[in-house]
């Protein structure tokens, strides 16, 4: 597997890639690798012949910059688990190249970046969307792949993929669980022995809230109060949203029928913690 730093280095390697027609799969990351990242490196591998895998920790799309500077670099621990994933190629740019002094440009998805994450963390799917656009134009990829359990990042993705005309195909995947049913993040690991055990609390409230829906209940406002109960019996525990939307729309809804989207962000002590779970409710 090679590692590349510089803007030049990863052409002249995505130009060697595609000699004779191979495809490429690319898995934009931030680091600290997990196993929700590795199982995107292995359906990439499936799926194409060739694996990009970038980590940048992004600096414009931190509201907080205690949270950037706290973000965990593990740099040579995730380039050895991209590579037993089947990574051929990992990128790490620098924030003079990805970010400089004089960048000026920025890229924002209206309504979708509004909502939800968008409102108590302004500005993060600017910094989201500007820097991922600026990888798929370096990487080029054939197909990219993303997570489930940052739902509305992976759905303002797809609409700039479609509104900017890339011409590639993005693929979202299923979230994948620690053992407890807690979301595998770069996060989790910031979490005490006391937190995590608190946080199994969220997994807790989006299997009741479909439990509910399972047994017939329609209307949203009722299956968010069930679900508001079961986290806020948990100590040290408090909620910045909780709400049932539309997946396309991300807008609340009501009446429950057809997809829905359960989503939810929640902190356990000092950690924030984001989650959600899809449903089809029969009509």
């Amino acid at each position: 597997m090679q590692i590349v730093k510089s803007i030049p280095g990863l052409r002249r390697a995505i130009r060697k890639a595609r000699r004779g027609g191979r495809t490429i799969g690319f898995v934009p990351t931030m680091g600290a690798l997990h196993e929700g990242h590795l199982s995107l490196i292995r359906k990439a591998r499936q799926e194409t012949d060739r694996v990009v895998v970038s980590i940048f920790v992004n600096p414009i799309q931190f509201d907080r910059r205690s949270d950037f500077q706290s973000y965990p670099r593990l740099l040579s621990r995730d380039a050895k688990m991209a590579a037993k994933a089947g990574a051929h190629l990992v990128f790490v740019p620098s924030a003079r190249d990805m970010v400089p002094s004089d960048f000026q440009t920025s890229v924002e998805v209206g309504g979708l970046s509004r909502r939800w994450e968008g409102r108590f963390r302004p500005g993060h799917f600017r910094g989201v969307a500007t820097i991922v656009t600026k990888l798929f134009h370096l990487v080029e990829p054939d197909v990219a792949y993303f997570g489930q359990k940052d739902a509305q990042q992976a759905r303002v993705v797809q609409q700039l993929t479609q509104d900017l005309n890339f011409n590639l195909r993005l693929k979202v995947l299923p979230t994948v669980r620690e053992p407890g049913g807690l979301a595998m993040s770069s996060r989790n690991r910031l979490l005490s022995s006391r937190a995590r055990r608190s946080s199994r609390v969220l997994f807790r409230a989006l299997q009741e809230g479909q439990r509910l829906i399972e047994w017939g209940e329609r209307r949203g406002s009722v299956v968010v109060r069930r679900m508001r109960q079961i986290i806020r019996r948990e100590r040290g525990v408090r909620i910045d949203y909780l709400a049932i939307v539309d997946p396309r729309t991300l807008e609340p809804i009501e009446k429950l029928r057809g997809e829905i989207e359960i989503l939810l962000a929640v902190w356990v002590g000092e950690v924030r913690l984001i989650d959600n779970i899809q449903c089809c409710v029969p009509s």
